[in-house]
């Protein structure tokens, strides 16, 4: 026997053990990711859950609501078609499986002006009793399949306004043509816009390019959020104006992608 063979042994030992601990290691970041999915999975669960409880503890107030709650009206398009008024969001919802979007319209406090953006506005107003704070919140809903709303909620509180911006985003539905009109482009998809629209809103004005399809969304990270929800996958942009005010941005790319309609039914 000789003196390597000793060493040799002890360098197998020390291979195998090290496997076993990356053998380990592996099998609790495969469990952590199972975990993780089963969370995700269970808040969509919950989600669903609250919104069916709800939906069955609804009493409508108004016509249109009973005939929902009935099942007589089984789709948007028919409420939309006639242009009635939706008075109750539970209407949408019943129709529709929405998901939300908060644009971070405000900027956190900080030096010399360089403060984080985040989704509540805060403005104060002077009294004899002190500053009065009021939170302003910009909601954004869809189905990522042609259906869009838009709602501004404003409270003394934050949660209090983002539940009126995501109740007007709901009231405010509409729908999006979508096309594919771009010159590059010919599969006859629903990838994109079927031709170009401006749209304004205040000192902002915006204009909406159909894009070839794998182009992706070319525009404010802000704006991807309408788009995505809008089901629009290629798009180019140009805006103009005083774009940092996302009210004014985001309110004009909707007012364009409402022009579309006024010229494809001409």
């Amino acid at each position: 026997m000789t003196k390597r063979e000793p060493l040799e042994k002890e360098k197998k030992k020390i291979a195998r053990e090290g496997t076993e601990e990356k053998v380990e290691e592996s099998m609790e970041k495969i469990e952590l990711e199972e975990i993780k999915e089963e969370k995700e999975l269970t808040e969509e669960e919950k989600r669903k859950k609250e919104l069916e409880e709800k939906l069955a503890s609804w009493q409508p107030k108004t016509e249109l609501g009973r005939l929902v709650k009935e099942g007589k009206i089984k789709s948007i398009d028919e409420i939309l078609e006639k242009n009635k008024k939706i008075f109750e969001p539970e209407i949408v919802d019943a129709l529709l499986d929405l998901k939300v979007e908060l644009i971070k319209i405000g900027q956190a406090k900080g030096k010399f002006g360089g403060g984080k953006r985040r989704i509540w506005r805060q403005t104060q107003k002077k009294s004899g009793e002190g500053n009065i704070p009021k939170f302003s919140c910009l909601a954004v809903v869809g189905n990522m399949d042609g259906y869009l709303g838009i709602g501004m909620g404003k409270a003394k509180e934050t949660l209090p306004a983002r539940e009126k911006a995501i109740r007007k985003a709901k009231l405010n539905i509409f729908k999006v043509i979508r096309g594919c009109g771009s010159f590059d482009c010919i599969c006859n998809e629903e990838h994109s816009i079927p031709l170009a629209v401006e749209g304004k809103c205040s000192s902002v004005r915006v204009k909406l390019l159909p894009a070839p399809r794998g182009t992706g969304l070319v525009c404010d990270d802000e704006i991807k959020k309408v788009f995505r929800l809008a089901g629009i996958k290629d798009i180019y942009i140009k805006s103009f104006g005083q774009t940092r005010r996302k009210y004014n941005h985001v309110k004009a790319v909707i007012e364009a992608l409402k022009k579309i309609r006024e010229y494809v039914n001409k």
